[in-house]
């Protein structure tokens, strides 16, 4: 296997892990409750969503590095569609800062609206982008995007952010039952219920389509195994098994991921134009040095970032009630800082 290949993998890989991570924070950020309640679900991601973002950094980081010419294309034709998803992204972090910073319930309405607007409209596009990424975009031959961002706008790239939004809508409500007790545990076992029955039609629908226009004999089985991993994921939610629950929707984003670039690959950007303007691993890569460098890097860091954010996650396991919020109002809430 060439270094651009294990490239490929890795970025992958680091897509992969922000998609399951940031996935339940998205999902827990869209759901709406009373003021009480919502202090609780701030709170279950409080300590851990800030670290969950760095996965997208590195992955952002990574594609620069490795493949610049993907990267500049990328960019530059997505360039509204990220600037979107940059700026919902700064207004969350804001609003989990500010929410309690005044002793007002309007003031922490309004911060709770910007939450979960801030939390669906990223869940939508990211799902949108990755689309476009597999059914490929307007490239010249100069690998230049000559689209418009309405063209982004098609039927398959729309089902994309429609199931990443309700998989990660799903994939929060799961994380809430697994990380509360009480009637919030309640509330959230029969919304995730709600939601798995929305989220089967939608992404076996996107995954077929995926397997059907750009799929292989390989993604057949991903994308098969997601499916399964989906349905199984909504029975044990109906029969209170949240951790099995929680492990099947990760398990569906991480084979549902893995089909999408599988079925990219070896394009890292297919072009809707002429097939011969398409980027791939090997026209887009930097050069065997570069390559060779970043991965001794990742080789010493990754076992350090990994243990320090399962270590994160390990102290922060308790779950958590109404009795574990502040009585009086306008207080932060722990660990959202």
């Amino acid at each position: 296997m060439q270094l651009t290949d294990v490239w490929f993998v890795l970025i992958a890989v680091l897509w992969t892990g922000y998609f399951v991570l940031e996935g339940f924070d998205f999902g827990v950020g869209t759901l709406s409750s009373d003021d009480t309640d919502r202090r609780v679900l701030v709170n279950t991601i409080g300590p851990v969503w800030d670290g969950n973002e760095v996965w997208l950094l590195v992955a952002g980081g990574a594609t620069f590095a490795a493949f610049p010419g993907w990267y500049a294309s990328l960019f530059s034709g997505f360039y509204l569609a990220l600037l979107l998803i940059l700026v919902t992204l700064i207004v969350r972090g804001v609003a989990f800062e500010y929410r309690g910073k005044v002793d007002s319930l309007r003031w922490r309405r309004n911060w709770d609206r910007a939450i979960a607007t801030c939390s669906a409209l990223p869940a939508l596009l990211w799902g949108v982008a990755f689309g476009n990424v597999v059914r490929g975009v307007p490239l010249d031959a100069r690998h230049t995007f000559t689209g418009t961002f309405l063209a982004l706008l098609n039927p398959y790239a729309l089902l994309g952010g429609l199931t990443t939004l309700v998989i990660f809508a799903l994939h929060g409500a799961v994380f809430l039952s697994l990380k509360t007790d009480g009637e919030i545990r309640t509330r959230a076992r029969r919304l995730a219920g709600k939601l798995g029955v929305a989220a089967v039609p939608i992404a076996g629908g996107f995954l077929l389509w995926t397997q059907l226009a750009h799929g292989t004999g390989w993604t057949a089985l991903t994308a098969l195994v997601a499916a399964l991993a989906l349905v199984g994921g909504l029975l044990a939610v109906r029969v209170g098994r949240e951790g099995w629950a929680f492990l099947c929707t990760a398990l569906t984003i991480v084979l549902a991921t893995a089909t999408l670039f599988g079925a990219l690959y070896p394009d890292v950007l297919p072009s809707s134009t002429n097939p011969a303007y398409s980027l791939t691993t090997t026209n887009s890569a930097s050069t065997p040095y570069t390559l060779g460098i970043m991965t001794w890097v990742a080789v010493v860091f990754t076992p350090i970032v990994l243990t320090y954010q399962a270590w994160t996650y390990w102290v922060f396991r308790q779950r958590l009630t109404r009795a574990s919020i502040p009585t009086e109002a306008g207080l932060p809430v722990p660990g959202t800082r």
